[in-house]
């Protein structure tokens, strides 16, 4: 016999929704609704994902489609929110377009958080956080996340170490040298953070302050000198694997 279609198809656009999802009738307008109704040109009758941040996946069918806005019939819970690694990925902000880069990787490689970091060398002093987030947004859709990131306003370094919590490790990537990273992420489990300087690298100060941190632990990304968004990859990357998340 032939096999039964997978329902939802893989091919089925997905889509975050603020709106807590339970079965039932919800409203997709604005430019969500523009995506599937003229990018995706979806029918009456299709399938179309949908997740939360809350109560994770959805499948839902289109049951009315007008010129801005359809309805959808949210049918079934395809799968729970993730659990979600605990680490956070705290980040000096750098140019437009290599800090949106960061924000979409570190959602799909798992970050349960992004906090931008405020340093003395970076040349960016302010984010558009709502851009930030839409480009988080737009990674969970494509990577099949159903948890987001939380994603907090810009703190100044020295705010952000005289207001660290305890329990959380620092693993503090310098450009001058440290215990490799693999090693010393296996040496420290549990809750960690990852900090990751701007363009021109923490100065000495910044330096000597995050060394001092009882909970900084310093790190080594291998010989070569990586730029800011590479680094922060990199490092979530090895973070992962020692935690057995990937």
């Amino acid at each position: 016999m032939p096999a039964t279609p997978a329902w939802p198809p893989q091919s089925a656009p997905r889509l975050f929704v603020e709106t807590e999802l339970s079965r039932g009738e919800i409203r997709i307008d604005g430019p969500q609704a523009h995506y599937l109704i003229s990018v995706m040109r979806i029918k009456i009758g299709e399938a179309i994902k949908l997740f939360d941040d809350r109560t994770g996946e959805w499948a839902g069918v289109a049951r009315a489609i007008g010129k801005r806005d359809l309805i959808l019939e949210v049918t079934d819970c395809l799968r729970e929110r993730e659990p979600v690694p605990d680490l956070w990925l705290c980040a000096a902000p750098i140019k437009k377009g290599r800090i949106d880069w960061i924000a979409e990787k570190a959602c799909e490689l798992g970050v349960d958080r992004l906090v931008p970091v405020l340093t003395r060398r970076a040349v960016v002093d302010k984010l558009n956080l709502e851009r930030l987030r839409t480009h988080m947004i737009e990674a969970a859709e494509q990577c099949g996340r159903t948890a987001l990131p939380q994603l907090a306003k810009m703190v100044k370094l020295p705010a952000l170490l005289r207001d660290w919590p305890e329990e959380r490790v620092l693993f503090f990537a310098d450009e001058t040298g440290g215990v490799p990273a693999m090693e010393a992420m296996r040496a420290h489990p549990g809750p960690a953070a990852i900090l990751i300087g701007p363009e021109g690298g923490f100065d000495d100060a910044e330096r000597e302050a995050i060394r001092a941190h009882p909970r900084a632990v310093g790190i080594s990304l291998g010989p070569r000198i990586l730029r800011a968004e590479t680094a922060a990859a990199a490092a979530v990357s090895l973070w992962m694997g020692a935690a057995g998340d990937w």
